[in-house]
């Protein structure tokens, strides 16, 4: 259910980095029209991976309720967590909208906000609301227990793997990320994993395994096409052993919403999940496009957790 919302006063998390440092090109423009528009508002820049995490936590912390951010699908997943994770109010009572500036603009694309500055805060002048479901995942990395919040998609297997190849060497754009993600198939090796979801299990070598509360992912990609970010359930899909040339062929179905009706992939919708390894590699986890870690994870629905202003 959508909600109008009075004119707030908004606390600004800008990434610079992101979309290649777009944000920071842009952002004397922004400004302009953010004046120009009369909002009434403070900005933070990030300086580092993680930051938008703690300025988030603070800016609640000091009695913040409206925060925008300024970025990627990245800067998304770090306001994000600082929402979901901080213990000042109840996750609902913050509201959070994007002005996504970056390469994949993955969570944005599923709420159809505007990429054009102007008319994202044009719309933001007449503010709406609606409540989205989060996940909290608990996962190793480097022999350590952690835990993260996500908001769209977590990715395991190949996901997990491009994950990590992509934090040591981030992809320019769409078509540089394309070609990366055709590039790394060759080297990946398949793992034997478990995955267990309300009382049933499967096992198999997976090609990829897809958690997802938003369907798109990997800039356009459609990997959890059953997925609705209010439905109290998890979308599932894995895909069993495929061949290489195989996954290339199917690239269509990526981007179409078909993904289901290929016969190696299997799909569930569920509350919670817990994937294992069985082959003698970990397979390796990413959520929200940022690399976390490895199995064992387990994955828990927060039901309406993050509200979204429109």
């Amino acid at each position: 259910m959508q909600t109008t919302e009075p004119t707030p006063f908004w606390h600004i998390i800008a990434n610079p980095a992101a979309g290649g440092g777009s944000v920071g090109r842009r952002w004397p423009r922004i400004e302009q029209l953010l004046q120009e528009m009369g909002f009434s508002y403070s900005v933070y820049f990030t300086e580092r991976r993680g930051h938008a995490v703690r300025l988030a936590e603070d800016i609640i912390l000091k009695g913040g309720r409206y925060l925008l951010g300024i970025g990627g699908d990245g800067t998304n997943h770090e306001i994000a967590n600082g929402i979901l994770g901080q213990p000042f109010v109840p996750s609902a009572e913050v509201y959070y909208a994007l002005l996504p500036v970056g390469t994949g603009n993955d969570w944005a694309r599923q709420y159809k906000i505007s990429f054009d500055p102007a008319k994202r805060l044009e719309r933001l002048k007449s503010p709406t609301t609606t409540l989205q479901d989060a996940g909290l995942v608990h996962y190793f990395r480097d022999g350590k227990a952690e835990k993260r919040y996500f908001v769209n998609v977590a990715g395991m297997a190949y996901d997990g793997f491009i994950g990590k190849k992509l934090m040591e060497r981030p992809a320019q754009n769409r078509l540089h990320y394309l070609l990366m993600v055709a590039q790394y198939l060759m080297e990946y090796r398949l793992t034997g994993a478990q995955i267990t979801f309300d009382g049933q299990l499967v096992e198999d070598d997976f090609y990829t395994i897809n958690i997802g509360l938003c369907r798109f992912s990997g800039g356009g990609m459609q990997l959890v096409p059953h997925a609705i970010p209010d439905d109290g359930l998890f979308a599932l899909t894995y895909a069993r052993r495929l061949q290489k040339m195989e996954v290339l062929l199917q690239t269509s179905r990526f981007y179409n919403g078909t993904l289901l009706q290929h016969p190696k992939i299997g799909s569930a919708q569920a509350r919670s999940i817990k994937v294992v390894q069985t082959g003698k590699s970990p397979t390796l986890l990413e959520a929200d496009g940022e690399f976390l870690g490895e199995t064992p994870a387990e994955f828990t629905l927060l039901e309406k957790a993050l509200r979204v202003v429109l």
